[in-house]
């Protein structure tokens, strides 16, 4: 397995995201309870269901060296149960209530919903407010989810083909920046870790002020704003969460590194590229460009690697959009014994043709259309 990384992928002439007026607008109301909570609430009456989400500002890059997947630890030992809910009856008592529920964490945030009838409202916002307010963070608790991530990691990564792909990837992009481990981080950090440094992590990020609040489904907004005041609005806020600010210096040269996999028989090609963050048009551009180069049997690399030449039995590309940086990703299984050098030739060719020339109309027209159906709302504050 070839690994590949470069500098920033530049694209010549800029695709603009302009969404078309037939875009559905959603309309919301956010404000902030005084602890610092944020909440976004929307209303529909479309179906008698409701969704009730927590998102924290608090992901793997919050962690530090010799305490990693913290976070992700996080995700799990916060189903453990509270003050008012016994240890393993959280998840009961939504299959009680008619719900489902589930979680789950990035680089950049940890995110926890449940989705329930619209009756069953209350239920939602008493769930996230004792998750917020009182968790039971005790040893039994992390003793039993160490074996639970443990299991995690091995069918996800260590036994899943190509699952360290992404951690080998990330350690050539980031040198500095905490985005250099990935999400579930290491074993040894989180059997080594102490009690107090797990309660120590829920006291500086698990707050108000770190969280945002979003319920969209049947609710009545006046309503629903009296009953987040009461379940949510006594949750004291902590000390204000500094998110880390970490510049990478450039990559000037180009880094080739090889994997091994047991779990696998055929080898993967993957270049990878450092990329801007989520919120630039950079990030929306590189996704679009996804489309062209990969984006079904009529995409760039797919009819020249797949269909016409037979090189490859699957191409992929994306951006990994993050927070504060992202990664392009471009991927290849070959077909047979076809020279990986070959299938990398393809790559650098169309990526090269991109950056020289500009698409054709009817492609652009397409790759709008195609984004338009990926981020088909709008949302409008009222």
């Amino acid at each position: 397995m070839l690994l590949r990384s470069k500098g920033s992928l530049l694209i010549a002439g800029a695709l603009l995201l302009s969404m078309a007026s037939s875009a559905q607008e959603v309309k919301f109301t956010e404000y902030d309870l005084d602890n610092g909570l944020h909440v976004i609430l929307h209303q529909d009456h479309t179906a008698p269901v409701v969704a009730v989400s927590v998102m924290y500002h608090v992901g793997s890059k919050n962690e530090t060296p010799g305490l990693t997947g913290f976070a992700h630890f996080f995700e799990h030992l916060l189903f453990e149960g509270s003050e008012n809910i016994k240890r393993g009856e959280f998840m009961k008592i939504v299959s009680a209530g008619g719900g489902q529920n589930n979680a789950n964490t990035t680089q950049d945030r940890t995110f926890y919903y449940e989705v329930f009838p619209s009756n069953q409202l209350k239920l939602g916002l008493w769930l996230e407010s004792e998750r917020m307010m009182h968790p039971v963070i005790n040893q039994i608790g992390v003793n039993t989810q160490r074996e639970v991530v443990k299991e995690e990691k091995r069918m996800r990564v260590d036994n899943r083909p190509y699952g360290h792909l992404m951690e080998d990837v990330f350690k050539n992009l980031f040198t500095k920046h905490p985005y250099h481990w990935q999400t579930i981080g290491s074993m040894d950090d989180i059997n080594r870790a102490k009690l107090s440094e797990f309660q120590d992590f829920f006291k500086k990020f698990y707050t108000p002020g770190n969280a945002v609040l979003s319920i969209s489904g049947d609710l009545n907004i006046d309503s629903t704003k009296a009953l987040i005041s009461s379940y949510f609005g006594p949750i004291a806020n902590g000390p204000k969460v500094v998110q880390p600010s970490i510049k990478e210096d450039p990559i000037t040269h180009q880094i080739i590194d090889t994997a091994y996999d047991a779990n696998i028989q055929v080898p993967a090609l993957l270049t990878a590229y450092r990329t801007p963050a989520e919120n630039s048009k950079d990030a929306v551009a590189l996704q679009m460009i996804s489309s062209i180069l990969s984006g079904g049997a009529s995409s760039r690399l797919y009819k020249e690697l797949v269909d016409d030449k037979k090189t490859a039995l699957e191409v992929a590309s994306f951006n990994y959009a993050l927070e504060d940086y992202g990664a392009y990703l471009v991927l290849a299984i070959p077909n047979g014994a076809t020279p990986l050098d070959s299938l990398l030739q393809a790559f650098d060719t169309n990526i090269k043709e991109l950056q020289t020339n500009l698409i054709s109309e009817k492609d652009y027209q397409k790759i709008l259309n195609q984004a338009e159906m990926d981020l088909s709302t709008r949302a409008i504050p009222v």
